[in-house]
């Protein structure tokens, strides 16, 4: 699974904007960003659609991203992340 293109990058957009607004994390290049020297998020695509990594607690996890529902569902385990514990 390669990364996200930028034409990739393009179709979800407002999903970017929605994670830059959370804080907390730094873009380094485009759709991959770092909280403090760890890399957290990052996006693929496939022919199945793109999706999202998020590394929650160690591991890192896959999400589906085409659909405003699973958009939804990666914000919030990104918030959850993000929560101290």
């Amino acid at each position: 699974m390669k990364h996200a293109t930028p034409a990739a990058l393009d179709q979800i957009e407002p999903l970017l904007q929605r994670v830059r607004d959370l804080g907390h994390l730094k873009e380094k290049s485009r759709g991959v960003f770092y909280r403090g020297s760890n890399a957290f998020l990052h996006f693929h695509e496939d022919p199945a659609g793109l999706f999202a990594d998020l590394r929650a607690e160690g591991d890192w996890t896959r999400y589906a991203v085409d659909r405003a529902a699973d958009q939804t569902k990666l914000v919030r385990a990104i918030k959850a992340s993000l929560t101290p514990r």
